[in-house]
């Protein structure tokens, strides 16, 4: 069975948030001081299950655990072991996660025997001080020991950049020679206009072509073919012996080929990140609706998944989304 949208779009690939929160700050993440949602607010481990199986049913062949950071979640190994014993009698073929890698140390070796072979290190710079600065109280020694742990196990790390403005630009150079050196994939990703933060999007974002011009200048890079089911174009170099990714929802939309949803910790689908819109997951099944009324309402969301999203930052609007990324997940 296959789950496509109306523009007949195939959707095999779910993203779930299963907490809204994160053991740091990241400050075009979320405020300073932020007020994190109730715990009877928040999916259980058994409704996030549930509704995973349903879209597993109807196609669904990769999930990545998303947050704040999915780490923090307690019990959250318990939740991908069970995901990991569908994959040899269902669509699923793939279970990954994105976090900030601090925990890492602690569960990389559960999550490689649970079936989790690649996972996404969200990391913004590689000096320390300026890693205390961007997160607000992280310790980049956490995330390294984390990364190193997760390469004993055999896990394959691709790093997520986040490109900001007067903070990282001239580090971008390093971040790759870095990257480099340690094997691992590297993405640069736009800031996204999600809801406020403690400064303002357009003080924040950087626009990503005028990026890849200057490091296109050093690394003559090729384009390539390869995709990881994301949204990422990832480009190849002769000076280099990893991809480097760019994900570019504001400069460059890359919507026709959207092969994704997303459920945020509160059971909220969202069709599109770029959009307000949702289908609530939560109180259809506190409400004891049956899997087919499940199904039914996942086909009834996908039949209006939007063709594009309406990102846009500029001083002139604001808010943007009308929620932060740690609810709706990375």
């Amino acid at each position: 069975m296959e789950l496509v949208d109306q523009f007949l779009r195939k959707i095999n690939y779910l993203r779930i948030s299963v907490t809204d929160r994160c053991d740091l700050r990241c400050v075009y993440c979320m405020k300073e001081k932020m007020e994190f949602l109730p715990k009877k607010e928040i999916l259980t481990l058994e409704e996030i299950e549930r509704l995973s199986d349903n879209f597993i049913d109807l196609g669904v062949e990769k999930i990545r655990l998303t947050g704040g950071e999915p780490l923090v979640r307690k019990d959250i190994i318990k939740l991908i072991e069970k995901l990991n014993y569908k994959k040899n009698s269902t669509n699923l073929k793939e279970i990954t996660l994105t976090t900030n890698g601090t925990l890492l140390k602690n569960y990389s070796y559960e999550l490689k025997q649970n079936g989790v072979n690649r996972i996404n290190v969200s990391l913004d710079t590689i000096d320390e001080d300026k890693y205390n600065q961007i997160t607000r109280f992280g310790k980049i020694k956490n995330v390294f020991d984390g990364i190193n742990e997760a390469k004993k196990n055999k896990i394959k790390i691709k790093i997520n950049t986040v490109v900001f403005k007067n903070f990282n630009e001239m580090e971008l150079e390093n971040l790759i020679e870095w990257s480099n050196s340690n094997n691992h994939d590297l993405t640069f990703i736009e800031v996204m206009p999600m809801d406020e933060t403690d400064s303002p999007r357009d003080l924040q974002f950087v626009p990503l072509n005028k990026i890849y011009e200057k490091l296109d200048l050093i690394y003559n890079f090729k384009k390539t073919n390869d995709n990881t089911g994301g949204p990422a174009k990832y480009y190849k170099s002769d000076k280099l012996k990893i991809k480097i990714g760019f994900i570019t929802p504001l400069t460059n939309n890359f919507c026709e080929s959207c092969n994704r949803v997303r459920i945020s910790s509160t059971g909220k689908l969202y069709m599109c990140l770029g959009q307000n819109d949702y289908v609530d997951f939560r109180e259809i099944m506190r409400s004891d609706r049956s899997d087919d009324f499940i199904k039914e309402k996942i086909r009834f969301a996908l039949s209006i998944k939007p063709k594009k999203h309406d990102f846009m930052i500029n001083s002139e609007i604001k808010p943007y989304m009308k929620r932060h990324m740690n609810v709706t997940g990375g």
